[in-house]
Formats: structure tokens, sequence, C-alpha cells
């Protein structure tokens, strides 16, 4: 018997789930506000829960020993927090924490595992949703060493705008600068140009998109690439 979930979710691995996983699952989702700048998980902390986000955005960043920061992964509602669930593994370096203010759902390690265990269509979608996000990490890895900053940011932007289904992010350039690695004075310089151009809006603490298809003929390659692994593998 197919039993049906009482919610809608708008987390692409929640609102994919047969109806009977998602009744399974829906008496141990907590429903969570998350402010900015919120730890979801630290470097070294054991993951005692995994995070669904419904809106808001989610970054994954590591932090060298003089205190540079990168960002290597972003997770929005196509995704979940708590990768060292999964692999049992306990732990991981890096921290991931809320870089725009959204809501979504915690589900403690038990109860994550318990399902991932049962080899159901939860284990398959969230297997999919890993592969995107080695996919992601490995070409940002590309596309910090080998493109310039304007593209670099274009693809951000434009990642972030899939993962969020919104073209007004809530951030500063200073932050901006963080997460891709490079210093404030050129990404306040690359941002300019894409504004000069029409392609996007900056304000005190908000970027817009205004020109998408502008914005993706100017982005390298890396765009393209982990967003079309992300559509083949966490719509389907």
């Amino acid at each position: 018997m197919n039993i049906p979930p009482s919610h809608s979710y708008r987390n692409r691995i929640l609102n994919s789930l047969p109806g009977a996983v998602a009744a399974r699952l829906e008496a141990g989702l907590s429903p969570v506000t998350l402010v900015h700048n919120q730890s979801l998980l630290e470097d070294g902390q054991i993951a005692t829960d995994a995070y669904f986000l419904e809106d808001g955005l989610a970054s994954y960043v590591v932090t060298t020993q003089d205190g540079r920061t990168v960002e290597a992964g972003i997770i929005g509602r196509c995704g979940m927090v708590g990768i060292p669930v999964l692999m049992g593994t306990g732990t991981m370096p890096g921290r991931t924490f809320v870089q725009i203010p959204g809501s979504g759902f915690r589900l403690s390690a038990e109860i994550v595992r318990r399902e991932f265990d049962r080899l159901g269509e939860f284990r398959r979608r969230l297997l999919r949703y890993l592969q995107a996000r080695m996919v992601q990490t490995s070409q940002t890895a590309a596309c910090n060493r080998l493109h310039d900053v304007d593209q670099r940011l274009a693809r951000w932007l434009l990642l972030c705008s899939d993962q969020m289904d919104s073209d007004r992010l809530l951030l500063t350039q200073e932050f901006l600068s963080q997460m891709l690695g490079a210093p404030r004075t050129t990404v306040t310089l690359a941002a300019g140009q894409l504004q000069k151009a029409g392609l996007i809006d900056c304000s005190r603490g908000a970027l817009s998109i205004v020109n998408r298809k502008g914005l993706e003929d100017v982005v390298c390659e890396c765009y393209g690439v982990i967003s079309a692994e992300y559509r083949r593998l966490t719509i389907q």
C-alpha cells in the first residue's frame, strides 16, 4: 500500500521520495529556521543530524592554517547537509554553515542511516546527489585554478540561483571574496564589470541577476558541467 506523505516538500530529495518512504521519515523531520552564519557542521564535529534545506543556502568551506577561506561547495534545496552521516565516518574536515538565511528540516543521523541502509529509493536519491556534489567540488577546483574571476563569479551566482530558485541573493562582496578565494578588490571589480554590462545589480547587502541569459553567455563551461549533472541526477 502506498501511503502518501502529509507534507509537500520544496527540498528536491524529500519531494522525490515515494509516499511510503516520505511517510516513514515524517515523524522524525523537525522544521528548522536557518539564520545567517549558523553552523550546521563544524570541522571535526561528529554529525548527529542531517539537514534538508527548503530555502536559503549553505556553504561548505575549507580554511587554511593562515586563516584563508575558500568555498568548496554549496547546498540548497537540491541536496542535504551531513555527508558523514551517510558515509558512517562521523566527521569530515571543513565547515558547513548557513550562507543565506532560510528554512528546512533536521533529521537525526540514526533515522538517516536506518533508511539509507534499507537499499531503497532514499539511498538511490542520496547516492545520486553525492555524485552531483563530487562533480561540483572537482569542477569548482578546476574553475578556481584556470578561469578568470568574472567567469568564476558568474558561475557561482548562477549555481546559487539554481539551488535557491531565486535571482536575488542576500550577500556582500566581502563575503563573495571569501567564497571565491580572491581579494575583495578583485571581486568588486569583477562585479562592477558584470553590473556595467547589465547582467547583475549590486546593492548594499544584496546582489540580483537581472539578465540571466547574458550571464550564461559570459560564464565558463564549468557552470554547464555542474548544472547539467545536477539536473541529470537530482531531478529524475
